[in-house]
């Protein structure tokens, strides 16, 4: 077994150990390769579980909070996600895996631009959208979403959001202050006029900047 082969083991085994259930989530954990998508000079690193800097004051989530928020997300085959933060592509091609169809929104050009081809090299381009754009404002016209998963801390959940999950959908987001505490939260549209909240657990995020976001 080679180097990167033993360490996706061990991280696969951390998220056993962490609670992770979902044998379809776990699937996906193992088949894709984290260091892909992580910058070269931190590849030793990519299977550790911590968060580490991808540029632009953004970070690719350590692998826990990855299958946390998706197992959270409740996922099928069918399911049309929408999320907000591709950073470098890795939890998006995570959801490539699971769903029909995921519609990612980035609002660093550049990033964008990187995730795009990370995830082309590794072939999870078939059912993947990125457009570059404010998150926080969703991506109405392919509304309603199955399922949204943000990437980033806002003060409360964006009301463009909340209104784009179809019945019966989760949002998971982190909610608290720009520089912590933060909560990560399930909501679960359980009709058209009724929301469920969730916590799950503690977590540590970048900023959602956006007009239903923080300022910058």
């Amino acid at each position: 077994m080679d180097g990167e082969a033993s360490r996706r083991n061990e991280m696969l085994s951390t998220l056993k150990r962490r609670g992770i259930a979902s044998a379809a989530v776990l699937e996906a954990m193992a088949e894709v390769p984290r260091e892909l998508f992580v910058p070269a000079h931190l590849v030793e690193l990519a299977y550790e579980d911590g968060a580490l800097p991808i540029g632009d004051g953004q970070t690719i989530s350590q692998p826990y909070i990855v299958a946390l928020m998706t197992e959270a997300a409740d996922l099928g085959h069918r399911s049309r996600v929408l999320e907000v933060g591709t950073g470098s592509g890795y939890s998006t091609a995570i959801l490539s895996r699971l769903v029909g169809h995921v519609f990612s929104i980035e609002r660093h050009d550049a990033l964008a631009i990187s995730a795009r081809e990370r995830l082309a090299r590794g072939g999870y381009l078939d059912n993947v959208s990125i457009s570059v754009g404010d998150g926080t404002l969703g991506l109405p016209e392919e509304a309603p979403f199955d399922a949204i998963i943000i990437a980033a801390a806002g003060p409360r959940v964006p009301e463009a959001l909340r209104a784009q999950l179809a019945p019966g959908g989760r949002l998971v987001m982190p909610v608290g202050s720009a520089s912590g505490p933060q909560q990560l939260n399930c909501i679960v549209r359980e009709d058209d006029e009724t929301y469920r909240t969730e916590v799950l657990a503690p977590v540590s995020f970048v900023p959602l900047i956006g007009a239903q976001g923080w300022r910058r």
